[in-house]
């Protein structure tokens, strides 16, 4: 019954069918606007407007006002679901049914039972269900549009061809789909072999990422080995230091215990012959005297004293000198023996390239030691060649572990680090560390400092002029060191390199040379167990 009532109230009294697209009039009935509206112009003749409800008069043509509210209650109330699935629905049902195809020409939306109906001996457009079928039509000669104008990039009519693209490269619409449609396949045939790419770079980092984990743990482990080694030689160490200093004083207490038994004995002798001179001192015969005291050894009771005391400070005693020695020789030889699994990569042999230096560059026969030169060197002119005084290795480096080790002047100033070869010969973009292309250590006006796409950090103080510059190509990391005891890590940056890395150094009034590898065979062959952690 509550659905019939409410079905009652949501119909047309005119058309007696649920309300479409309802609107109100003045006196605040409601109808369906095409009702309405016929009726309307049925009464126009008369110059009399009447509801058909309430038969009020209006002497004009009331305006009508649509119901937003009745009407979507009314089709609420119609069809819900086939509505909402839809969207477009049929021009031609007094029910909201969903459309299943647009005519362009006729500028309607048909179900499919009204799709049967249609003529189709004139061969109208049917598109997909499309709120506005018009669209498809010039906007300017209200034509269908066949074509399309490559030049404008628009869609176009027969009349426009002629007209407002005289001249333009035209093709027929179906042509142009399918040059796009190539284009398409052509832009997802990339983008296949990008995701691919992708797919193969995400493998290769999970599985760099793994290698990294496996390597950790077994660093872990000789780590842990290495130490557990330590503390058993230093445990070993210490008990025959120990052994020695007890030794050591087992042998100067029975010194010091034989030198105090002598000297209680001549400290009874002695105490003897106090008692005879006092009792010589005491006799008042003159003969008695002098005979007693007319024997020698009598007045060499000074002398031996004086012995005494000098054997006494030198007597036993512990030879810290002896220990300390001992301790020193056999933590040599334990820190010389233990195999440090943890150790940096490599010492890489470098040398600089001539082409790629600047005309105040100067670079020694060996091609390791770069100077500034306050003369215009004037070199051939190259493409590689730099405008301002800096220089690049001859080998890039694109893959693996290297490390390198360099000195440098204290004065001046200068920058080194890795750049890609693609990197500006000339201008301010040039400069090794104000781009995105390089990063370097940098010394400048007695300030210490690392240096990215021109933004820079400042450092400590440098202990030393002398330094260490380790590369790890697939771990994205650049690391500097300063070669100073111990060794002092600096900075490291961290990225995902896209090219080859040449090593390069710029100068200003100082001097650049690189460590040859057999030149400096342990120094920094491999980094301190503390810089391991850094």
């Amino acid at each position: 019954m509550a659905s019939a009532d409410l079905r009652e109230e949501l119909s047309c009294s005119i058309c007696l069918e649920i309300y479409r697209d309802p609107v109100t009039l003045r006196c605040g009935h409601n109808f369906c606007r095409d009702c309405i509206d016929q009726v309307l112009d049925s009464q126009e003749s008369s110059g009399v407007y009447t509801c058909p409800d309430c038969r009020e008069d209006f002497l004009e043509r009331p305006a009508l006002r649509r119901n937003t509210t009745l009407s979507n209650i009314a089709l609420g109330f119609l069809s819900p679901p086939e509505y909402e699935a839809s969207g477009i629905l049929c021009t031609f049902c007094d029910l909201p049914i969903p459309a299943v195809r647009s005519c362009v020409q006729c500028e309607t939306s048909m179900c499919h039972h009204h799709l049967i109906k249609h003529d189709r001996s004139v061969e109208h457009t049917l598109v997909p269900p499309n709120a506005s079928p018009g669209c498809r039509k010039c906007d300017l000669h209200n034509k269908t549009l066949e074509y399309y104008c490559c030049q404008d990039s628009t869609c176009i009519c027969a009349r426009c061809v002629s007209s407002g693209h005289g001249g333009h490269q035209v093709e027929l619409l179906d042509d142009a789909l399918q040059k796009r449609k190539e284009n398409m396949k052509n832009v997802l045939e990339k983008l296949t072999t990008n995701i691919e790419e992708t797919k193969k770079r995400v493998q290769s980092l999970q599985n760099r990422e793994l290698d990294i984990q496996e390597k950790a743990n077994g660093l872990t482990k000789r780590t842990q080995t290495m130490f557990g080694d330590l503390r058993r030689q230093l445990e070993v160490l210490e008990k025959r230091l120990v052994s020695e200093i007890s030794k050591q004083k087992e042998q100067a207490t029975h010194s010091i215990l034989d030198q105090i038994q002598e000297l209680e004995a001549k400290k009874k002798e002695l105490t003897g012959k106090m008692s005879q001179l006092k009792e010589l001192c005491d006799t008042e015969d003159p003969i008695t005297v002098l005979r007693e005291t007319q024997d020698e050894d009598f007045w060499d009771i000074q002398v031996t004293g004086h012995r005494w005391e000098d054997k006494l400070c030198g007597g036993g005693d512990l030879d810290e000198g002896l220990i300390s020695e001992m301790c020193e020789e056999a933590l040599c030889r334990i820190m010389s023996g233990v195999k440090i699994g943890i150790q940096g990569p490599g010492r890489t042999s470098l040398l600089m390239d001539i082409n790629t230096a600047g005309n105040h560059v100067l670079l020694s026969v060996d091609s390791k030691t770069v100077t500034w030169s306050k003369e215009n060197l004037t070199y051939p002119a190259t493409l590689e060649r730099f405008q301002y005084p800096q220089i690049l290795s001859i080998d890039s480096f694109h893959t693996g572990q290297h490390s390198w080790e360099v000195e440098t002047s204290d004065t001046g100033g200068w920058r080194v680090g890795m750049c890609y070869p693609s990197i500006d010969r000339t201008g301010d973009q040039s400069l090794i560390g104000d781009n995105k292309k390089s990063w370097c250590l940098r010394w400048q006006k007695n300030q210490y400092s690392i240096l990215h796409d021109n933004v820079e950090t400042m450092l400590l103080e440098p202990l030393c002029h002398r330094y260490r510059m380790c590369l790890d190509y697939e771990a994205g990391q650049l690391s500097f060191y300063e070669a100073s005891d111990p060794t002092r890590h600096l900075h490291t940056f961290t990225v995902t390199f896209t090219e080859p890395l040449h090593v390069g150094f710029r100068l200003h009034k100082s001097w650049v040379k690189i460590i040859s590898p057999e030149k400096h065979e342990g120094a920094l062959s491999r980094l301190s167990m503390a810089d391991m952690y850094v």
